[in-house]
């Protein structure tokens, strides 16, 4: 690590669970004279209290709804006011459902695309006229395996952070003549209680539940699997914010960053296999593949 972040002004969206406390706590912890403000939706902001933040002279607390552009302007100004701006913006709420494209009807895909890939956009969009003026300026935006390789089931989730990804990538050259440093965060299976949250779409919950349904052994076989290897992971979010706290302070951090081990095989295993047999290779290792597309029984 090479050095602190000193009195910066960190804003964290997502911050009431997951990843987004383990940030929070950590920097807290390890960071004496930073400002730290953590947002959430309005029903989750008693999580703070429960994890034992409250807000005081280094900490604000304030509800966003990271989807409300009236919100998103708000939070921005009660920051520039109270601090004078965001000096490292981390965008890390998400939501994913899970579900085949078949089952994800407008509403749905349109949801996911809007926490996911539109509101971290906006927001970058309202901190990067200071960060351009200061000629300072850090962007950490979650990602995922889901935005390097595409899952079976979770179609639009993938979806959200492949474009969230190729913003990014596009962002990190059109920044750096102003020394912003931009950096996607790209973690793989974490054990935690995330996958709990995953929802599912109206259709796709119906044809779990239906084994005449021809989706049926798609969704019974990932959420098994995926369950699986979440409870195998060696990575947390405690690991994960320790990564990223690394990142936060590093000289020159790079543009994709792998901050689980399974997410750097992923990232090997894309580059280095031809395409095609790529492809193959993961299909063929899908859970219960020869089942799918039949009806159960």
């Amino acid at each position: 690590m090479s050095r602190d972040l000193g009195d910066q002004v960190v804003l964290i969206t997502g911050a009431s669970t997951g990843i987004g406390l383990a940030l929070a706590r950590r920097l807290l912890q390890r960071e004496k004279r930073l400002r730290l403000v953590l947002t959430a939706r309005e029903e989750s902001l008693p999580r703070f209290a429960a994890a034992g933040i409250e807000a005081d002279r280094r900490v604000m607390v304030w509800p966003l709804d990271v989807t409300v552009d009236a919100q998103r302007r708000a939070a921005i100004a009660a920051v520039s006011q109270r601090w004078g701006g965001v000096d490292v913006l981390v965008n890390n709420a998400g939501v994913a459902y899970r579900s085949v494209l078949e089952h994800v009807r407008e509403d749905e895909r349109l949801e996911q695309m809007a926490i996911n890939f539109l509101a971290p956009i906006e927001l970058v969009r309202l901190v990067l006229p200071r960060m351009r003026t200061r000629r300072a300026g850090r962007i950490l935006q979650v990602s995922s395996v889901g935005g390097m390789m595409a899952m079976p089931t979770m179609a639009i989730y993938s979806a959200s952070k492949f474009a969230l990804e190729g913003a990014t990538e596009a962002l990190w050259y059109e920044v750096r003549p102003w020394n912003v440093r931009v950096t996607l965060i790209e973690p793989g299976f974490i054990r935690s209680e995330g996958v709990l949250h995953t929802r599912y779409t109206r259709d796709s919950q119906r044809a779990e539940q239906r084994p005449d349904s021809g989706y049926h052994h798609h969704y019974v076989a990932m959420r098994g699997f995926i369950e699986r290897l979440m409870a195998r992971s060696w990575a947390t979010p405690e690991s994960v914010a320790r990564r990223m706290h690394r990142c936060m302070t590093m000289r020159r951090p790079p543009l994709r960053y792998q901050v689980t081990a399974d997410a750097h095989f992923f990232s090997l295993l894309r580059r280095l296999l031809p395409r095609g047999v790529y492809h193959r290779v993961l299909y063929a290792a899908l859970p219960g593949i020869r089942k799918w597309g039949r009806p159960a029984g």
